[in-house]
């Protein structure tokens, strides 16, 4: 395996660059899918790796229940430094596993208590919560996806305002952006380079939904001061993956950003601007991380295979 092994560790830093200027160069539909998938192939890769190192390490601790051929010179040899990176592999692991877990735990508990919540109301396309604190923010559901807005939200907003929070929320629940919100956010949790990512995205699909309204409303400055008013006053979601009106990202860049003309919506761009190099750069990284960790993989398979008696 070679060094190949640890490259994805450290191939997330590729994607740094076009996180840095997707968010205001690319369109924000693109700019979701673009760094959400690029994070979703570094962390699947970064774990695959790291649990190929675990087992070089577990198979050198005394008791372990692994064929007494895997602890071989030969299969160490696989690994550089195998003596300190195969026995740190196991906690880092274990660290990832756990912090997933806790996540995915945690998004799955907060969507079922919320639901919970709305139990009692009219199975209605949108929820309205009688109290006075203010919030708006997207429900996906297995049967039906909701919005959740509170009386003191809509006491805030005019007639137009709240026609724009609502082509926002469903523009949440129409492109599915919880999925991507959950994905990056398991992501950074199994790779802390990917943190970076997260932060991104959150803001890019807020703008996306920001696009998606001001395209219903047919006024950009409509939604504009709806989100501007909202932040002021606004609790947010119940938690980070779910996506909530005028909460996540930077409020005045998105507000800048609508009354500004519309942005192109061209799926990949240039390679002879910044942003098009950062894109092929990370798309270049992404890529390397997936032969490396297919090439690991593959190599201690049949390294394995070979020490294992029969």
């Amino acid at each position: 395996m070679g060094v190949f092994v640890f490259l994805p560790l450290v191939l997330p830093l590729t994607a740094w660059p076009v996180a840095r200027l997707a968010g205001h160069r690319l369109h924000p539909r693109t700019a979701t899918w673009l760094l959400t998938g690029a994070a979703a192939v570094l962390a699947v890769c970064s774990t695959l790796c790291l649990a190929l190192l675990m087992v070089v390490g577990t198979a050198q601790l005394p008791g372990n229940p692994l064929p007494d051929g895997w602890s071989d010179p030969e299969v160490r040899e696989a690994v550089p430094y195998d003596e300190v990176a195969g026995k740190a592999a196991i906690p880092a692991l274990l660290a990832v596993i756990a912090s997933c877990t806790t996540a995915a735990w945690r998004h799955r508990l907060v969507r079922w208590r919320s639901r919970r919540a709305l139990a009692g109301l009219p199975n209605t396309a949108v929820a309205v919560l009688p109290d006075e604190v203010p919030y708006a923010y997207a429900l996906p559901g297995s049967r039906r996806d909701r919005i959740v807005v509170s009386t003191g939200m809509l006491a805030a907003l005019t007639s137009r305002e709240r026609r724009a929070l609502f082509a926002h929320e469903r523009a949440h629940l129409e492109g599915s952006h919880h999925r991507f919100l959950l994905a990056v956010q398991l992501a950074a949790r199994a790779n802390p380079f990917l943190r970076p990512l997260r932060s991104v995205v959150a803001y890019t699909a807020e703008r996306w939904a920001d696009e998606e309204a001001a395209a219903k409303v047919g006024s950009r400055r409509t939604v504009a001061v709806a989100i501007g008013k909202a932040a002021l006053i606004s609790r947010g979601a119940p938690l980070a993956t779910l996506a909530a009106f005028a909460a996540a990202g930077p409020v005045p860049s998105r507000v800048a950003a609508l009354l500004e003309p519309a942005p192109a919506s061209s799926r990949w761009p240039s390679v002879f601007t910044a942003v098009g190099m950062a894109t092929w750069g990370a798309a270049a990284g992404t890529a390397v991380s997936a032969l490396s960790s297919a090439n690991s993989a593959v190599t201690l398979f049949f390294i394995l295979h070979a020490a294992t008696p029969l």
